[in-house]
């Protein structure tokens, strides 16, 4: 499925579905392609004591959009898991919506690595997550 369109992403995305997590945070996936991922998700309700947005939402809407194109990558009858995730904050969102735009730094056979931007509604970017994903054969 690796050079599926868009809207052949986003149906395989509605059928194989986002998981609770997510789900519950209120992304949603916007875009989807092996080349580029972007979901959405509210700043209200995902925040920490202080209002902002925790920093672990980021996160999960990186892991989930990092996770989600990899198996997109791998293909019928493989599984991506992951096995690193780092992120950077370098601001804070408070208010609106966060956008989270995925893109490979490598699409290998047994491994990939993507790219998480995570912006604000006024484009600025929030937070920048790496996921490392392992490709393995269906269990």
């Amino acid at each position: 499925m690796t050079d599926a369109p868009a809207s052949e992403g986003l149906e395989w995305t509605a059928q194989r579905g986002m998981g609770a997590l997510a789900q519950k945070m209120g992304m949603r996936f916007t875009e989807f392609t092996v080349e580029r991922c972007v979901a959405t998700m509210p700043v209200e309700g995902n925040t920490q004591p202080v209002g902002l947005l925790h920093g672990g939402a980021y996160v999960v809407l990186g892991e989930s959009l990092g996770s989600m194109a990899a198996n997109l990558h791998a293909g019928p009858g493989r599984l991506a898991v992951g096995v690193d995730i780092n992120a950077t904050h370098t601001r804070s969102a408070t208010s609106g919506i966060v956008t989270g735009v995925c893109t490979p730094i490598h699409l290998g056979r047994s491994m990939t690595v993507h790219e998480i931007v995570v912006s604000d509604d006024q484009g600025r970017r929030c937070s920048t997550v790496r996921i490392t994903n392992m490709i393995k054969a269906m269990p």
